[in-house]
């Protein structure tokens, strides 16, 4: 069985307090995901076990981010996962990231095919993304808008839900028009806050800057100079779809996401994001990213539970 020495002895020992995790969590984390065992002192390891070239590798990668940051349990599985999948640091360099300076935040993709998803934003007209939960989805899209706008290549945001959830109509609902589909456009909300502040989103929502409503307001409409981004389309209907994507106008983006796997409408309903995957397929100006379960990056347990789900209905 391979047993190979790390020695890292110019580590301060905050540097080495990042790596390690509180209480080692970081260390036992590797050696849990990579069926490995660590021996010695803190910074001078031995690692024996079948993946101890891939736990060096790790153990290196973190060392150089620990130097400045903690790293994050998000981070620390997608590189677990990398090393696992055989990808090497060197490759998943080559892959060209863009680095998004979305309001408050640096957004940059953190898997293969969220850096791709990127990619796609910037070189076409419309994008269609479709992943589980927790793979980056909204966010990615909400940040690319948000850049869009700041950087004044478009006039306004535009961002819109089915007002479809678990067949609960808006009627149910108490209060305004607005209280209605505040709940359904929350997530869209949420990625805005996080990027923007509260009170810089609302700025720009005051100035028609920023527009959020429910997809029925879209009828009828010829949205010029604007980033669109349509939520959850996995609960539109044929109609709905063919009616949203006609909506667009010159100097546009347009950003579709969906989840095939959790479809509300009722079963005599086709969903329109997949109808339109099939007809639009040969559409050269369409750009189409299919994220999987590999690039959620929320807590690990997501990831299982989306695999299993997976796993279930195939």
């Amino acid at each position: 069985m391979p047993n190979i020495t790390l020695d890292l002895p110019d580590l301060t020992p905050q540097t080495l307090h990042n790596l390690c995790g509180a209480n080692n969590q970081t260390l036992k984390r590797i050696e849990e995901a990579l069926d490995i065992q660590l021996s010695g002192q803190a910074g001078a390891w031995h690692i024996r076990g079948k993946n101890a070239a891939v736990a060096k590798r790790v153990l290196l990668n973190l060392a150089t981010m620990a130097q400045t940051e903690v790293p994050s349990p998000s981070h620390i599985e997608l590189l677990l996962r990398s090393q696992l999948k055989g990808s090497s640091q060197a490759e998943d360099k080559r892959q060209k990231n863009i680095l998004l300076k979305a309001g408050r935040r640096n957004v940059q993709g953190k898997t293969p095919n969220q850096r791709n998803y990127l990619q796609m934003m910037q070189d076409k007209t419309l994008t269609i993304s479709v992943g589980p939960a927790g793979c980056g989805k909204t966010y990615l899209a909400v940040a690319a808008a948000v850049v869009a706008l700041t950087s004044h290549q478009v006039e306004r945001i535009i961002l819109t839900r089915p007002a479809v959830e678990a067949g609960e109509k808006l009627g149910f609902l108490p209060g305004d028009l607005q209280q209605k589909v505040d709940p359904y456009l929350r997530p869209l909300f949420d990625a805005l806050t996080d990027m923007l502040g509260v009170e810089k989103m609302n700025n720009l929502m005051e100035q028609g800057l920023i527009e959020i409503a429910p997809l029925a307001y879209m009828r009828g409409r010829t949205l010029n100079d604007a980033f669109i981004i349509l939520d959850e389309a996995q609960n539109t209907t044929r109609a709905q779809m063919k009616m949203f994507l006609t909506r667009l106008g010159f100097s546009s983006k347009m950003v579709v996401t969906g989840d095939a796997t959790q479809i509300d409408l009722p079963h005599h309903q086709q969903s329109g994001l997949l109808h339109a995957l099939k007809v639009l397929a040969n559409v050269e100006a369409i750009g189409v990213c299919k994220l999987t379960s590999h690039d959620v990056v929320r807590h690990q347990l997501v990831e299982s539970i989306v695999q299993a789900y997976e796993s279930d209905e195939s």
